[in-house]
């Protein structure tokens, strides 16, 4: 079926066409003398699988108007061509005078290709792509999806078990049919063997299949990222490894408590709610075709999470479109608590640090964006804030040990709810304090408060 030619009711005007000469060709503009098939093929689908643009005929390449005859047998021909294309460009015709206008949209549905191949407008040139440009291309179109790709080296020897299970329980799926067959109604399985998505869940050691399993979580004592004080990689499948990254930034979120009668009130420097739901949404959505782990840092004041892969769409739609770049995992962790509504995240995120107190920043790149959320401490300074934070924590503390003595840490992390590394953290400065003391053995014994001399 041949495309109808398009035409623009809104003629351009000689002031328009004025300035687009003075501006030349560019990333979105291209001047053409006369028509030549091959090459407007060519040219057409670089503009397509770029960032769209508009062709002129009648123009040379100095910007100077010669004209051109404009008929239908013309314009037909030009339509012929885009008709041809792989997949077909549809094309809105403009005209002043004897110059042609040609518009050609982004394309929605990349990568196009002619008779020659796959070609991208870069600059004022159209260039021919080579394979990891096009297929670059095709993930970021949705045409190839790495988790639904087959991982044809996975050996079945290294399936975790243990993994396995504990989806099965947290997703609350009965274990009444094989184990296979439970696999190929998650989708995971097929005739031709595990899937990705499968090796990142289930695999023992997913790195040793797909390099970029892996997360990095970093302590820094600076905003610089110079001062690395803390730094971890976990490879324990896309399950543990958002567990890992969420309790990582946990312990080292500065927490005020206030008392309140026999009540105690908690104030985190950092909504929990944000921070978890940005790790989930970068492990989740990353780019597993390639790049570096997924970072999760918490800096002196701020918490930094990288997203590795570019954004699906247009940025002015984020938060409020969602496309799915792994819909696989996706679909697997929806069955779990680590995922409530697909496509709300960004909302959550940006609800729970404004109940939170937390600025939050969206910084986004070509091939990845960070979600950057900002310490709410700000009314006393920074170092203030979390200092009194932890001497109200300690506090709490020296008095649960007062009227709990010969206790140790795992039963105060039980009563208090208190991450055991912030415990031991006071702990070490009662103790600094000549506060405190540990009597009886390492199993037996517990703490005290020390007598005065």
């Amino acid at each position: 079926m041949q495309e109808k030619i398009k035409t623009n009711q809104k003629q351009i005007t000689r002031k328009e066409l004025k300035f687009i000469l003075q501006k030349g060709e560019g990333q979105f503009v291209e001047f053409k003398e006369s028509f030549d098939a091959r090459n407007f093929s060519k040219e057409i689908v670089s503009f397509a699988n770029a960032s769209g643009g508009k062709i002129y005929f009648g123009i040379t390449d100095n910007s100077e108007i010669k004209g051109t005859r404009i008929t239908n047998k013309l314009k037909s021909q030009i339509q012929d061509i885009a008709n041809n294309c792989d997949p077909s460009i549809v094309l809105v015709f403009e005209e002043i005078e004897n110059i042609l206008q040609i518009e050609i949209k982004e394309g929605g549905n990349k990568p196009y290709s002619c008779s020659d191949g796959f070609y991208m407008r870069v600059g004022p040139n159209s260039q021919k792509m080579k394979r990891d440009e096009i297929l670059k291309l095709a993930v970021k179109g949705g045409k190839i999806r790495f988790d639904e790709q087959i991982c044809h080296d996975f050996d079945f020897r290294d399936f975790d078990d243990e993994k396995f299970d504990h989806y099965l329980k947290i997703s609350k799926i009965s274990n009444n049919l094989e184990k296979k067959d439970i696999l190929r109604n998650l989708k995971v399985l097929t005739l031709e063997g595990m899937t990705n998505a499968g090796v990142l869940f289930f695999a023992k050691e997913p790195h040793k299949y797909i390099h970029t399993s892996r997360v990095r979580c970093v302590h820094f004592g600076d905003d610089q990222r110079v001062e690395i004080l803390d730094k971890k990689e976990v490879d324990r499948g896309i399950i543990e490894n958002i567990k890992f990254a969420v309790n990582y930034i946990r312990e080292l979120v500065a927490v005020r408590f206030v008392i309140k009668k026999l009540e105690r009130e908690e104030y985190p420097e950092y909504a929990e709610d944000a921070y978890r739901e940005a790790i989930v949404n970068a492990i989740v959505h990353r780019d597993y075709f390639g790049g570096d782990e997924v970072a999760v840092e918490k800096l002196k004041n701020s918490i930094s999470i990288n997203n590795k892969g570019g954004l699906l769409f247009d940025k002015k739609d984020f938060g409020k479109k969602s496309e799915q770049r792994n819909r696989l995992i996706a679909d697997l962790l929806s069955r779990t608590i680590y995922v409530e509504k697909a496509g709300t995240g960004i909302k959550r995120i940006k609800n729970a640090c404004l109940e939170n107190g937390n600025q939050i920043d969206f910084i986004f790149r070509e091939e990845d964006f960070f979600i950057t959320i900002k310490s709410n401490i700000v009314s006393e300074g920074v170092n203030e804030g979390v200092n009194e934070g932890v001497n109200e924590g300690v506090n709490i503390l020296f008095e649960f040990i007062k009227n709990n003595p010969n206790k140790r840490a795992p039963y105060f992390e039980e009563q208090l709810k208190i991450p055991i590394k912030t415990l031991e953290r006071w702990l070490k400065k009662l103790k600094k304090d000549n506060l405190i003391e540990f009597c009886g053995s390492s199993k037996t014994g517990g703490y005290f408060i020390k007598k005065s001399d």
